[in-house]
């Protein structure tokens, strides 16, 4: 059983590698020159999904559109 206190960290290193996935989709499209509007980027800023943000940027490396990282049809990787 975890204490509060190692709770608490686990929950903040949670939000890092949230927030680290985050950043790293948004820079790679722009590196792509893939443009990315407003509402996707409050949709990839807000994703709580670990999993997703991971399949965002496996795809964004090699993406010529926005809708090749984010349509759920897109092929995965």
């Amino acid at each position: 059983m975890r204490s509060d206190g190692e709770e608490l960290i686990e929950r903040g290193r949670q939000q890092e590698r949230l927030r680290g996935r985050t950043e790293a989709v948004l820079r790679i499209l722009a590196a792509r020159g893939v443009h990315v509007g407003d509402e996707a980027r409050q949709r990839i800023v807000t994703c709580t999904d670990l999993a997703k943000l991971d399949r965002w940027f496996d795809r964004a490396l090699n993406a010529t559109a926005l809708s090749d990282v984010l349509d759920d049809r897109a092929p995965g990787v």
